[in-house]
């Protein structure tokens, strides 16, 4: 199996990074971790990542007379990388609309939100302000509309009463690293692909478990309740 050589962007903790580092350490898995960029020096993850055997890479905006020039030297880096696929993983500068089109189809992140609801930031105060029963994270293709790409997958949480937005984070998060790994491995294998605007996901068997499952929060059928069967990910 050719495995897909994918860098990671990074800005801070890595926290997704990690999980799909931890993930490609299985040999069967389709993708690679061959690199670590980020835009912040101090970013901790980067000394994850050197830990793990990966390399890493430092470019900074303030380092580069323009945008244009900076997203320059991230394409240089990714080339240099071989890389076949970009995985943003808490990345938090919006790349360019040419950087982007170069690598769309091939550049992935990861939102922690229902998408295409409470796109942008802030998105746990702001679902707690909505009141939603139901929150979660979704991974998209990239495109040069900010978390607008065509979906690949999505995992759902609930939002219980007294959660504030720590607590609604902490578990969106426990969801977004099972959620990520999955979901690069469907573009790696190519059973997700980006094709006029829309995700196309092939070669998946009918899942009647998978096709008859309800969401709910609160859910009445359960005195407690279960985590894992409401973090359920699709597809």
């Amino acid at each position: 199996m050719s495995r897909k050589r994918t860098v990671v962007l990074i800005s801070g903790r890595g926290s997704n990074m990690t999980a799909l580092i931890a993930a490609a350490a299985d040999p069967s898995y389709p993708a690679e971790i061959v690199g670590v960029i980020s835009d912040r020096a101090n970013a901790a993850g980067l000394g994850i990542a050197q830990s793990r055997g990966i390399a890493t890479k430092v470019i900074q905006r303030a380092d580069h007379p323009s945008k244009d020039a900076y997203d320059a030297a991230i394409d240089a880096a990714l080339t240099g990388f071989g890389a076949e696929i970009v995985a943003l993983a808490g990345y938090m500068r919006i790349l360019g609309r040419g950087l982007v089109e170069k690598w769309q189809g091939r550049m992935v992140n990861i939102h922690p939100a229902l998408l295409p609801a409470f796109k942008g930031l802030d998105t746990h105060a702001r679902a707690i302000r909505a009141g939603v029963r139901i929150h979660g994270c979704s991974v998209h293709f990239v495109t040069p509309e900010m978390d607008d790409g065509p979906i690949i997958a999505q995992a759902a949480v609930p939002v219980m009463v007294g959660d504030n937005e720590d607590t609604l984070a902490a578990r969106v998060l426990k969801a977004e690293h099972r959620l990520y790994p999955l979901a690069l491995g469907l573009v790696a294998e190519g059973k997700a692909s980006m094709e006029k605007g829309h995700t196309v996901l092939a070669h998946f068997a009918d899942d009647a478990e998978n096709a008859s499952s309800v969401v709910m929060a609160p859910d009445p059928l359960r005195e407690e309740t279960d985590l894992e069967q409401l973090a359920r990910i699709t597809p």
